[in-house]
């Protein structure tokens, strides 16, 4: 589980099966990553969840249930030993732990792909959202935690952690290896 750059790529190696974790603000772009880079099946979504609960991706009243599903889901999945990416913010600690412990479970590792884009990306991409715009001050305060995350990070047990930007986000190329290689 490596990056390299060639060609002005950026190479992402994953072991298959792994626990993908996409890390960012709201309006970082880790939903629309995540589907150029996985298959539908693979992503699992809090937003989606949210959704499947009460028709409203933004209502975070339900957020304590959905994230029961998503942890249920991720559970299912490694087991069966399929590639699994967490799409929602996993800005704090205590939001990632859970998914951490799941994979050293199932001996599976675990990638953070960290979206550090600047609060003005964030915010244009949030006004562009029809159905699911999140509250401006929650960006900004997602974006001030994630001035301080990489450090964070570091410590958790990850196999690897990439760190992509605005400039880099799209000469991404996903690479995958193992031997539950998906096709």
């Amino acid at each position: 589980m490596t990056s390299s750059s060639k060609d002005n790529q950026i190479r992402i190696r994953l072991d298959d099966p792994s626990l993908v974790l996409l890390i960012g603000p709201a309006g970082a772009g880790k939903s629309t990553f995540a589907a150029r880079h996985f298959r539908e099946t693979e992503i699992i979504s809090s937003d989606r969840f949210r959704a499947l609960i009460c028709d409203d991706e933004a209502d975070q009243s339900v957020s304590k249930q959905a994230f029961r599903l998503l942890h249920m889901l991720t559970r299912m999945r490694l087991k069966q030993r399929k590639m699994t990416v967490i799409d929602a913010t996993n800005l704090l600690p205590n939001s990632r732990l859970p998914f951490l412990r799941i994979a050293r479970a199932f001996e599976l590792p675990v990638v953070a792909i960290v979206f550090d884009v600047s609060l003005e990306t964030c915010l244009a991409n949030n006004r562009r959202r029809n159905h699911r715009s999140v509250d401006e001050g929650a960006v900004r305060q997602h974006v001030v935690v994630m001035e301080r995350i990489m450090e964070k990070l570091e410590g958790e047990g990850y196999a690897a952690i990439h760190r992509l930007d605005e400039m880099t986000l799209d000469l991404v190329v996903i690479e995958r290896s193992g031997i539950g290689l998906s096709d």
